[in-house]
């Protein structure tokens, strides 16, 4: 990392202070968690302009193949960060998956899922289907399994 840079103690985003701009930010959500495998994903939505939530940085995925395991990833700071909320406030927090669709990607948000079973919040991830523009010859199986299971009601 450059002289000064380093993972923001809360998010792990990465910054320049202690605590980063987003996590300091009093117009932020701070119960509504976006989780992403890296620093690339949370540009990616801060670029959308329209999410006032906060991020948790896991700095990976886990991937046995690449001997990469639960510990290897920032799994725990995420569990820490909820158990602090306190007991009015856990029935609102969100946690949304905006990890990759990849098999390293799903075993990660399973396992998370899991390990964030015992609170009691809502956990969601980002809807996946067909791309706009995407013609249906061209999607994969997957993609469009996908898109067919996770259907919603049409609006005029």
């Amino acid at each position: 990392m450059s002289d000064g840079v380093m993972p923001c103690e809360v998010c792990h985003n990465l910054t320049e202070e202690d605590v980063c701009s987003i996590c300091v930010n009093p117009t932020r959500n701070q119960l509504l968690i976006c989780v992403v495998e890296d620093i690339r994903g949370l540009l990616a939505i801060e670029n959308i302009g329209n999410y006032r939530g906060v991020f948790h940085v896991l700095g990976g995925v886990i991937s046995p193949m690449d001997g990469i395991g639960p510990k290897d990833i920032n799994l725990e700071t995420l569990t820490s960060r909820i158990s602090v909320v306190s007991s009015e406030e856990l029935s609102e927090v969100e946690i949304i998956f905006a990890l990759p669709a990849t098999m390293e990607g799903e075993t990660t948000s399973f396992y998370l899922f899991k390990k964030l079973s015992p609170f009691s919040i809502t956990v969601t991830t980002l809807a996946r289907g067909v791309g706009v523009g995407e013609a249906l010859q061209h999607a994969d199986e997957a993609t469009l399994s996908r898109s067919i299971d996770n259907r919603l009601p049409y609006e005029a």
